[in-house]
């Protein structure tokens, strides 16, 4: 038996910023060795849809759903089953089978195996549903699956899963709920000696839902002596003992959702807890006395925000030299409360805007109240550019604690911000998906 693993892109492109899958060497972990795998990342590579298969899965995310479903429509119209799991498809298992013979709803763990074995028997079920939040211990990722592939430096590892808060324009909170869980720090640290890298990137959504846990993790990388980088929330930085172990472990990068510079739309958006213990500029600070570079996130369109307010934080994120920023139009994600508060509102311009025809990447969704749409587009648009013109990329990387502490920091920030600048040219405006229509396929 053949199982071939699919991560579509959001079009039909090639990207130079694609890091690896990990939930495909997870995938590939849980499947019996007997079992041939293969996997075709159409970030990097064009997908032979005509290579024997007898069964091919993809993660779908929502940015990427038009064109997952493309490329569902074209194996299954060849003979070849489908299975669809991840994010979107757990929101929208409905909306999935239009286009697949069968859909994982929640976590693979404890469900993979099975749906290998009803494909060899011919016999998928429409839907594989997760009944609980299963352990992570046990799992090792089999990171074979991606030799041969040009991905960014650096390994992707998970530590654990879900996130203690629950702000309204995030699903990660809809997909756990307030269920933390954590993999023993013995087998993370297995995990990242048997990559074989210098560079790791923890993708947990919030490494830090369980202090104690977390600085249990950060003394066991320390002799590891690694470079590596999280997703972080900002109230960490009150946590002195904290910061101190992530330097020493060897954190150079973390990426902090600063979202807004208003307290208002920080409200708004259940996420005022930024400001618990101080102001930004004092949190910042207290990550570049420990050497750790910033990339801070932002959103714009909440109900306080201004044709003004995009300035206002592309000159906070250069003042304090952030490695790298995102100025992204607040966009309603399946599942996510904000969603449902824009439809019951009447606000959305798309019903599914992953889905239409018209939407394009970096479009506004909705109409906001402090300015249009139109003005919600072009200020974020105009915010990257900003942040990313060469006299902000060489300005932010003189900083000498963080992005100029050695010749890796300065390389890192120099590379990424290269990067950065071209895919952000390169997609704006970017139809999701083909040009060609949806089309549905009866199953197989």
């Amino acid at each position: 038996m053949k199982i071939t693993f699919i991560r579509p892109n959001m079009a039909d492109m090639r990207s130079a910023d694609a890091m690896e899958p990990l939930v495909f060497a997870i995938l590939a972990g849980l499947t019996p060795p007997d079992v041939e795998t293969v996997l075709y990342d159409e970030r990097l590579e064009a997908i032979p849809y005509d290579e024997p298969t007898d069964l091919v899965a993809l993660t779908v995310e929502t940015y990427n759903a038009r064109r997952a479903y493309q490329i569902a429509t074209q194996f299954r119209r060849r003979g070849a089953p489908v299975v669809l799991g991840g994010y979107h498809p757990t929101f929208l298992p409905d909306e999935a089978l239009q286009f697949a013979d069968a859909v994982v709803v929640g976590d693979a763990e404890g469900l993979w195996p099975q749906v290998v074995e009803d494909a060899r028997a011919k016999r998928l079920r429409r839907i594989y549903r997760q009944p609980d939040y299963p352990p992570l211990g046990g799992t090792r990722p089999d990171r074979r699956i991606f030799r041969g592939k040009r991905y960014a430096p650096a390994a992707l590892v998970q530590y654990g899963r879900g996130c203690r808060f629950a702000c309204e324009f995030c699903s990660i909170h809809a997909f756990y709920g307030f269920n933390l869980r954590q993999r023993p720090v013995s087998e993370v640290v297995a995990d990242i000696e048997a990559s074989q890298r210098r560079h790791i990137f923890l993708v947990d959504d919030n490494i830090f839902v369980d202090v104690p846990k977390a600085k249990e993790l950060f003394r066991a990388l320390i002799p590891l002596k690694i470079r590596w980088s999280c997703q972080v929330s900002i109230d960490v930085a009150q946590d002195e003992e904290l910061l101190s172990l992530m330097e020493q472990s060897g954190c150079t990068t973390a990426v902090i959702g600063f979202e807004s510079l208003d307290e208002h739309n920080l409200a708004q958006m259940k996420k005022k807890w930024n400001l618990k213990y101080g102001d930004y500029a004092t949190s910042v600070q207290k990550f570049h006395d420990h050497g750790i570079m910033i990339y801070g996130s932002f959103v714009f369109g909440y109900d306080h925000d201004t044709v003004d307010s995009f300035n206002r934080c592309v000159e906070f994120a250069i003042r304090h030299n952030f490695y790298l920023a995102n100025f992204n139009p607040l966009t309603p994600m399946p599942g996510a409360k904000l969603y449902e508060r824009l439809r019951s509102e009447g606000r959305l311009i798309f019903d599914r805007w992953w889905l239409s025809p018209d939407y394009t990447y970096g479009q506004a969704a909705f109409h906001p109240r402090g300015m249009t749409a139109e003005q919600l587009t072009e200020g974020c648009f105009r915010a990257r550019q900003q942040f990313n013109a060469y006299s902000s990329i060489f300005k932010r990387a003189l900083d000498f604690k963080t992005n100029c502490r050695g010749p890796y920091r300065l390389g890192l920030h120099l590379a990424s911000n290269f990067v950065s600048r071209n895919e952000i040219l390169r997609k704006q405006g970017r139809q999701l998906g083909e040009g060609r229509p949806m089309i549905q396929v009866s199953s197989v």
